[in-house]
């Protein structure tokens, strides 16, 4: 309570002598947002109709649909939320929070991951926990940070669900960028393990990440989950690639 009072005492004066500027290019903004208007109209939220299972948004479509990678498909997860897009403003933020490690971009990522908690696969969902999907220990080390746990982090803080960091990753795989759905099971095969003493048992799970693409390192890491006892796990990341 102390902190969180002298936090809001600060503020103005930080307000002050750091303004607030848009996330991605850096215009100076007013205070409570993170984007400037020509930023924000770039950026492309997910709405139905979209794939029931990994978000991705067919505007042909009408209605609750399974996608045609997803038909057919057995995943462990129940749903994967994406919130927006990874094009432009978004992969810029992506990319700068992975690469250019400015790990302040997780408050901005966090705000849009939460907004996914309102999408009608999660609203009614009484979470136990936010598990961060996690990096394997050599690329943590060339990072410094796992952008999925500083995200997931920052998305506790506005949710109010505490983070659980129940996984790890035990093998190192090689960059899953060009690899189809099919290669990407193959190579994160066994990638994943829970992490000794964490209690997932009979608890509700978030799993959370930055981007999804087929839904390959979701379904891993929810593979490993159930497996230790865990009733359900559900994913929310910021982006769809």
């Amino acid at each position: 309570m102390l902190k969180k009072k002298i936090t809001e005492a600060l503020e103005p004066l930080a307000t002050l002598f750091f303004p607030p500027h848009c996330a991605h290019c850096k215009k100076r903004l007013e205070v409570g947002v993170d984007f400037c208007s020509d930023c924000e109209a770039l950026i492309e939220r997910i709405k139905a109709p979209r794939c029931e299972f990994c978000s991705q948004p067919y505007d042909c479509a009408t209605g609750e649909f399974t996608c045609p990678n997803c038909r057919g498909e057995a995943f462990y997860f129940e749903c994967a939320v994406a919130v927006v897009r990874s094009r432009s403003v978004i992969r810029d933020l992506i990319h700068r929070i992975k690469y250019g490690k400015e790990i302040w971009l997780a408050r901005v990522l966090a705000q849009i991951a939460a907004e996914g908690l309102e999408d009608p696969r999660l609203v009614d969902e009484e979470f136990d926990a936010i598990v961060p999907v996690p990096l394997h220990p050599k690329r943590l080390r060339e990072r410094e940070y796992n952008q999925a746990e500083v995200i997931a982090e920052n998305l506790s803080r506005i949710a109010g669900i505490p983070v659980l960091g129940a996984l790890e990753r035990r093998r190192y795989t090689t960059t899953q960028t060009a690899l189809d759905r099919r290669n990407r099971r193959q190579n994160l095969r066994n990638a994943f393990s829970v992490v000794k003493n964490a209690n997932v048992t009979n608890k509700n799970l978030l799993l959370v990440d930055d981007v999804l693409t087929t839904g390959s390192t979701l379904d891993a890491c929810a593979a490993v989950l159930l497996e230790r006892g865990a009733s359900s796990v559900r994913a929310l990341t910021v982006a769809r690639g």
